[in-house]
């Protein structure tokens, strides 16, 4: 037998040995990185050192002038309650045919709502082609774009980009990007009064999905909760000044929920749901900035729905993923006010939501339960607030409405859901009623929140915001 034939046998035992002794001592994750949530769409994660100038960029393409005199200027409206107030009558029906779709505009893949002011719609988009962080201006009738102001960066797709509404006033306009760059310019004109970028100047950990707070004007002052180094800041619309920050101690983060502006006997305040607890700081007078009220004992990773804050002192918190719900108690003594939890439930034992806040009406709670609510999942329910898990009426497993917003106008019901299907259901705490549907265009994932003025409603599904008229 040839020499090498007969140590053929012993080669291929010493070459096995040695191929699994060298898988064993290898480590294949030697060069790959700590893989941190919301951070893998990050420029850091290229080693890429990005210089962002924000609102550098203005271009300016007609006039702004409108004589509409109703508003829906931030997130939920005027009274943060997703309840549009006005003496014009909307349709109830459809008569078989869809509303006309006054205007239709292309946008970067999102879900960020609109604000109207007197007229104009604001939105905050995400040019890809430019990689632009973009705040633009239409015109609520026609649809014409007025004026866009913008600033380069690097966003990639994390189920949409953009995904806040701005908050306008008569004389500013604030945007949170969604890598937390903070933007405020005059509404008139659009000119820049400055930026701040949360995560430099905070050290603030955006969420997993991008922001999804929405920023908040109270009195000329811009109210943000970045996380990070401070829980909360009060900053001069006019001229960018920092009024006062939140200490965070317990290194609470950013969630995708937006505050809150909230009175309690007659104790104004801002109530937060962060990713860590929810916190009540005061809002006006030497203490602002103080915190009220604390609680951990609601700590969820993925929280979007904001706080639900009635007169009474009872606070409703949801959220999706299995958090279900939980309902907290505020009692005020001499030196400031404890937290009691009154109840905590799961997914499927009363109300709650993944994404949409619950309206609050006539001493009732409405909402759309997330995907996990057993066999109740995205249907519309009623509850009462003192006990969110007695269901009054669900809407049926034939009515499901998946993430898509609703608003109550004219006693009415509003719903979008996720394909674009237009919703009109009766104001009721007996039963559901639905009035009439409609397939608005072939939309996806239509999540965007809800804005109506002068009966003018604008919404949208991922990539195309449209206008229609319910007015009668």
């Amino acid at each position: 037998m040839h020499r090498t034939l007969r140590y053929l046998p012993i080669i291929i035992i010493i070459t096995g040995t040695s191929a699994i002794f060298w898988w064993l001592l290898n480590d294949p994750t030697s060069d790959l990185g700590l893989s941190v949530p919301g951070k893998d769409a990050y420029t850091e994660t290229q080693g890429i050192a990005e210089d962002i100038s924000i609102g550098e960029f203005f271009d300016r393409y007609s006039g702004g002038e409108s004589t509409l005199n109703e508003s829906w200027p931030v997130f939920r409206g005027v009274y943060g309650d997703n309840i549009y107030r006005s003496d014009i009558s909307l349709i109830d029906r459809f008569n078989d045919q869809p509303p006309d779709i006054l205007w239709s505009v292309e946008l970067g893949e999102g879900h960020a709502g609109a604000a109207i002011y007197e007229g104009l719609v604001y939105i905050l988009d995400y040019d890809e082609e430019l990689r632009a962080d973009m705040l633009r201006c239409f015109d609520l009738v026609s649809g014409e774009e007025i004026w866009r102001r913008w600033y380069n960066v690097l966003i990639r797709r994390n189920h949409g980009m953009s995904r806040t509404v701005p908050a306008v006033t008569e004389d500013y306009i604030l945007t949170i990007g969604p890598r937390g760059h903070v933007m405020c310019v005059d509404r008139l004109s659009g000119d820049l009064l400055w930026g701040i970028d949360l995560e430099v100047e905070y050290g603030t950990e955006i969420p997993l999905w991008y922001t999804g707070q929405c920023p908040l004007i109270d009195n000329d002052i811009a109210i943000i909760a970045p996380g990070g180094r401070a829980l909360m800041i009060g900053v001069d619309c006019a001229t960018g000044e920092v009024l006062w920050e939140t200490p965070n101690p317990n290194n609470w983060k950013m969630s995708h929920s937006s505050i809150v502006p909230y009175t309690l006997n007659g104790q104004k305040m801002y109530v937060y749901s962060a990713t860590g607890g929810v916190a009540g700081i005061a809002a006006e007078g030497p203490d602002a900035g103080k915190v009220l009220w604390e609680s951990s004992l609601w700590n969820h990773p993925v929280v979007a729905a904001s706080p639900v804050c009635m007169p009474d002192g009872t606070i409703f918190l949801t959220a999706g993923y299995g958090a279900g719900s939980s309902l907290l108690q505020l009692h005020e003594h001499h030196e400031g006010f404890d937290v009691e939890v009154l109840q905590s439930f799961r997914p499927g034992e009363g109300l709650s939501s993944e994404q949409q806040t619950p309206i609050l009406i006539d001493g009732h709670l409405f909402g759309v339960l997330p995907k996990d609510a057993r066999t109740l999942r995205n249907q519309m329910v009623c509850v009462k607030p003192d006990d969110p898990t007695e269901i009054v009426w669900s809407s049926g497993p034939t009515a499901r409405f998946g993430l898509g917003p609703y608003i109550l106008a004219d006693d009415k019901f509003y719903i979008l859901d996720d394909d674009a299907t237009f919703i009109i259901m009766q104001k009721s705490t007996s039963r559901y009623i639905e009035l009439d549907r409609v397939k608005l265009f072939d939309g996806h994932d239509a999540w965007a929140p809800l804005a109506i003025a002068n009966g003018y409603m604008v919404l949208r599904d991922s990539k195309t915001m449209i206008c229609i008229n319910l007015s009668k």
